[in-house]
C-alpha cells in the first residue's frame, strides 16, 4: 500500500485546519483513495515557537528541505502572498511533485503561468480553496459545467464586506461601526484593505473569469471598488426601492469581451444573492446547458477553507494511484479581449444634493440626455436650507457616458455634490 507524502508550506490559520484534517481522515484516506497519507515535512517561520498538537520533528524553515525530499510526492501550499511562494511553487512542480495551492494573491497574477509547467511536468496543480473558502466553485468550473458555455459568474466572494453590509442594512450600523464589530469577531484582519477596498474578491474575480471562459484574465485586468462610501443613506434608498446593497465580483463574457469587476450593488430583494447574509459568501453561474445554479457556503475559516484543500489532496492522491496526474492543467484554449471599464454598460443609482428651486431637474435631465443617459426614475424627498436631495435611477449605459454626465454636473452652480454612485444589477 503506498504512502503519500505531504510537504505543508504555512501552519496559520489555514495550515492549522489542514494538519487537523489529516490528522482526522487518516483512518479514511485508504478507502478514499487507495493510499495512506502522511505529512512529511511543514515550513514554519520559527521552528521555537510552540505549536500544541503538532509533531516538532515535522517542522523546518528552510523550503528546500521540502523541494529536495524526494518522498514528499504533494505540496500544499497556505502561505499566500507572491513571493517566496510563487518560487517555492514553481520549483516544486518543476521537481515532479503535485501542488495545492490556497493562494487567490499569485494565481490572479500568475496562475496561467503555473498551469503550463505542471503541464509541462505532467503533474496536478489545484486550486479550490482560492476562492470562496469552502464553497465548491473552482471544479465545478472546470469539471461539472465543462460541457456549457458559461456567460457569467457573478458572487458575493468576500464575508467581511457582506458581513459589514449586512449589519448596515439590518441592524443600522454605520460603515465605521460595523467594521468594528468584524473586526471584534474576526472577520476583518487588523489591516481591512483588501477586503473593504474590494482587491480581495478582485483576485478572485480574476481566477473565476480565467477558467469559466478559458481566456486569461489577471488581477490588473479587473475594475474594482470597495464600500467605504457606502452611507445609511444608500442603505435607506436600498429600503425603499426593495433592494439590497452588497459588494458584487461579476465576470461576464460578451460578444465584445469579457467584463471583470467588483463593485457595490443595488441588487433586487428577488435576486437569490440578496438573501446572503453575514460572512457567507455565494456564487451565481449561467450556462447555456445548466441555465442558473448557485453555490453558497462559508467563504472562509480555519475548517471551511481546509475542507476545499483536503478536496484537492484527495483527488491528487487519486490520480496518483490511477497514473493520472496532469489531466486537468492550463485551460485557457481562447484569447479573448478583456473590456476597460469605461466600455462596459451598467443601471446608475445616483444621489445628489442640488439648489431647490424651479427648473434644476429640467437642467440636470437635459446634461443627461446630451451625454446619452436615459433617466429611469426621480426621487426627491429631502429639502433642507434651499437644497433638496435628489436621486436618479439610470437605465443601462456606457461608463464612460455617465462619468462625462457627472464632470458636467459637477461644473454646474445648481449642483453642490454626487453624494453616491451605486451601479444596479
Amino acid at each position: 500500500m503506498k504512502t503519500v507524502k505531504i510537504g505543508l508550506l504555512g501552519l496559520g490559520t489555514v495550515g492549522g485546519g489542514v494538519y487537523k484534517l489529516i490528522e482526522r481522515q487518516k483512518s479514511e484516506m485508504v478507502s478514499k483513495t487507495g493510499a495512506d497519507v502522511e505529512i512529511a515535512k511543514i515550513l514554519v517561520h520559527n521552528r521555537n515557537k510552540k505549536r500544541e498538537g503538532i509533531d516538532e520533528s515535522l517542522l523546518t524553515d528552510q523550503w528546500k528541505d521540502i523541494i529536495e525530499d524526494k518522498e514528499i510526492d504533494i505540496v500544499v501550499e497556505v502561505m499566500g502572498g507572491i513571493e517566496p511562494a510563487k518560487t517555492i511553487i514553481t520549483e516544486a512542480l518543476k521537481a515532479g511533485k503535485n501542488v495545492v495551492t490556497a493562494n487567490k494573491d499569485l494565481l490572479a497574477v500568475c496562475g496561467e503561468d503555473l498551469l503550463e509547467i505542471a503541464a509541462a511536468h505532467h503533474v496536478d496543480l489545484m486550486f479550490e480553496a482560492a476562492v470562496a473558502g469552502g464553497i465548491p466553485i473552482m471544479r465545478p468550473l472546470r469539471q461539472c459545467l465543462a460541457g456549457n458555455e458559461i456567460t457569467e459568474v457573478t458572487g458575493i466572494v468576500n464575508g467581511t464586506t457582506n458581513y459589514i453590509l449586512t449589519k448596515m442594512f439590518e441592524l443600522g450600523m454605520s460603515f465605521e461601526e460595523a467594521l468594528a464589530k468584524a473586526t471584534e469577531l474576526g472577520y476583518a484582519e487588523a489591516d481591512p484593505t483588501a477586503d473593504i477596498e474590494g482587491l480581495d474578491a478582485g483576485r478572485k474575480v480574476a481566477i473565476m473569469a480565467t477558467s469559466a471562459f478559458h481566456s486569461k484574465v489577471v488581477f490588473d485586468d479587473v475594475h474594482i471598488e470597495g464600500i467605504t462610501k457606502i452611507t445609511a443613506q444608500d442603505i435607506k434608498y436600498a429600503k425603499e426601492f426593495d433592494s439590497v446593497i452588497k459588494l458584487i465580483g461579476i465576470a461576464r463574457n460578451t460578444e465584445s469581451g469579457i467584463e471583470a469587476c467588483v463593485y457595490p450593488m443595488l441588487l433586487s430583494s428577488e435576486h437569490p444573492l440578496a438573501s446572503v447574509r453575514n460572512s457567507f459568501n455565494a456564487v451565481f453561474v449561467h450556462g447555456d446547458a445548466v441555465d442558473d445554479v448557485m453555490f453558497y457556503g462559508r467563504g472562509a475559516g480555519e475548517f471551511p477553507t481546509a475542507s476545499a484543500v483536503m478536496g484537492d489532496i484527495i483527488d491528487v492522491i487519486r490520480d496518483m494511484v490511477n497514473g493520472c496526474t496532469g489531466r486537468i492543467s492550463n485551460t485557457c484554449y481562447r484569447e479573448l479581449p478583456v473590456k476597460k471599464c469605461r466600455d462596459i454598460r451598467s443601471k446608475f443609482f445616483l444621489r445628489m444634493q442640488v439648489e431647490n428651486r424651479p427648473g434644476v431637474l429640467a437642467s440636470i435631465a437635459s446634461v443627461f440626455g446630451e451625454h446619452k443617459v436615459s433617466i429611469n426614475k426621480v426621487v426627491q424627498k429631502i429639502i433642507t436650507d434651499g437644497m433638496a436631495e435628489v436621486v436618479i435611477v439610470t437605465d443601462a449605459v456606457k461608463e464612460y457616458h455617465m462619468q462625462d454626465a457627472q464632470e458636467e454636473l459637477l461644473r454646474m452652480p445648481i449642483v453642490k455634490e454626487i453624494s453616491s454612485v451605486i451601479r444596479e444589477y
